[in-house]
């Protein structure tokens, strides 16, 4: 048999066996760089991330009350507009204590019923849509129709919209329309967005991203901000009602800023390197307030015995540890429409002689009148923690002359007080003039209508007050009503004042920049604020 050499068979074979081995080692080489590309661009990526976290400006702010609604128009937590999220037309000039334009930047009322305001004409929602007269108007209607508080307090009888002018008129006189447009409640936003509730859209330096309700919010820097964006990139706004907790997360590194640490702690924190600790006298008082509507307490005597079982100094000692002043009525003595009082008399004695006056006598170790004991059931709640301790004395010292009190926990004090009325004294703090002015107050706590007339105040005599101070321009003429009233108060003792506190914020120093604790408690994440 022969064999027959084919050399181009040969040369096929050859040229396929080489044709395979270069495409297999093709494949591995670029399979290889595949690899070496994914790896090279995760670690750019990697470099990337870890340089923008690095340029990341991110503050953390934990504040001591919580909320489950962001709705502006209805929200007692002001959070919307304390986080950044959203404005107001004016604004509280707290160092001259006037209004100072924001979104509006002008605004006449000669007659003090017919007002036009002028607004800003660079402002945009965090949408991106215009901040005209006509969103503001639909803003404005929202704000009346979600709440009947807003109702009383603008009192507005008709809205009309023309570019970027508002015309508003109030069903009657009244003069200080345009401060009361400082009420968080009366925010700007934009109304045709779906969930007000979890993500209100407004005009403020910083967007809402998330919203946990009772946990926190996050928030990212509006870059269209109108007042120049933020140098933040982000922002956590976090809530604990727990002031000992709140203190710990500063002193961990958890959080940036607390507000209202626990009083307790001020010490350390104050001693631990690099944390700061500020303490400004604010336009709040925490008072006693007292049911009108309880048979007990319809006498004036039982209040006065009340009033004077609150001790005062040293309450502002033991448990505030001197963070506060002792208080008369509703209002700092520095402010202009704050009366001189004369001093009262406390103490137990003093509580016995008014009970007596009341018809009262300690029998077998109760103080009752015709058989029955005198009892209080006293509210409190723990977001303020002073609060507890406050009634806890007054429990202990009311059972030195024979009251029991029974002390009720509850959540949010505005809710329960306006809705239930089994209850019959509640330590509450108040803001009595955040607006500069003592209408404020005056109007929501003792006028019939008040939103938070939670006493049931309804004196005919202090009302006429209230309601001329209403129709009043003249600062001097309001200033002498506002002590007309505070005095009817005070005289009548329809609720009683304990002090006035300071309100204390905690901070990293090393980080935080711009920071400012304000008397009115409203403006807190601004496009001010930055790290160092």
């Amino acid at each position: 048999m022969k064999t027959i050499k084919n050399n181009n068979w040969y040369g096929f074979v050859s040229c396929k066996i080489f044709h395979e081995y270069i495409k297999n080692h093709f494949l591995k080489i670029s399979i290889l760089l595949v690899c070496i590309s994914l790896l090279s661009a995760c670690t750019q990526s990697l470099q990337s991330t870890d340089e923008e976290k690095a340029e990341d400006k991110h503050i953390s702010f934990l504040y001591n009350f919580s909320t489950n609604s962001l709705d502006p128009h209805v929200d007692s937590s002001y959070i919307p507009l304390r986080a950044g999220i959203t404005e107001t037309l004016v604004r509280l000039d707290e160092k001259n204590l006037t209004i100072a334009p924001w979104l509006a930047e002008s605004w006449e009322g000669e007659n003090g019923q017919d007002w036009k305001i002028k607004l800003r004409e660079d402002v945009t929602f965090q949408n991106g849509n215009k901040m005209d007269a006509e969103a503001v108007k639909a803003s404005l209607e929202r704000a009346l129709k979600e709440s009947v508080a807003i109702q009383n307090a603008l009192k507005i009888d008709k809205i009309e919209a023309d570019g970027y002018t508002l015309h508003i008129s109030t069903k009657e006189p009244f003069p200080e329309f345009i401060s009361e447009l400082v009420n968080p409640n009366v925010s700007i936003i934009d109304v045709t967005e779906e969930d007000i509730v979890n993500k209100p859209i407004g005009t403020g330096p910083f967007v809402l991203k998330s919203f946990t309700p009772g946990s926190k919010l996050e928030l990212e820097r509006y870059a269209d901000y109108w007042d120049g964006a933020s140098n933040l990139d982000s922002v956590t706004f976090a809530f604990n009602e727990d002031a000992n907790a709140r203190s710990l997360a500063l002193k961990s590194g958890q959080v940036d800023i607390v507000y209202r640490p626990e009083v307790e702690s001020l010490e350390s924190l104050r001693a631990q390197d690099g944390i700061e600790v500020e303490s400004t006298a604010t336009f709040r008082v925490h008072q006693m307030t007292m049911n009108m509507e309880r048979k007990s307490l319809q006498d004036v005597n039982v209040r006065r015995a009340v009033d004077a079982l609150i001790d005062r100094q040293k309450i502002v000692d033991t448990i505030l540890l001197g963070y506060a002043e002792p208080a008369v009525g509703p209002f700092l003595p520095s402010l202009p429409f704050a009366p001189a009082y004369q001093k009262s008399e406390t103490g137990l004695d003093i509580a016995v002689k008014y009970l007596k006056e009341a018809g009262y006598s300690l029998k077998n170790g109760k103080m009752q009148k015709d058989g029955e004991p005198l009892k209080f059931t006293l509210l409190t709640y723990s977001a303020r923690a002073d609060l507890p301790l406050i009634a806890q004395v007054f429990q202990s010292d009311a059972k030195r002359i024979g009251i029991d009190v029974e002390i009720r926990q509850i959540d949010i004090p505005e809710e329960y007080m306006a809705s239930n009325r089994d209850w019959d004294l509640a330590t509450y703090s108040n803001l009595t003039a955040p607006r500069g002015d003592a209408g404020y107050y005056l109007n929501a706590t003792y006028h019939p209508t008040g939103a938070l007339n939670f006493s049931g105040a309804h004196e005919p005599e202090l009302t006429a007050i209230i309601d001329k101070l209403n129709q009043t321009v003249s600062q001097e003429e309001r200033a002498v009503l506002a002590e007309q009233a505070a005095d009817y108060v005070h005289d009548n003792v329809i609720n009683s004042f304990v002090l006035h506190p300071s309100t204390i914020v905690a901070y990293n120093e090393n980080k935080i920049k711009n920071w400012l604790t304000t008397k009115s408690e409203y403006y807190m994440i601004t496009n001010e604020l930055d790290v160092k």
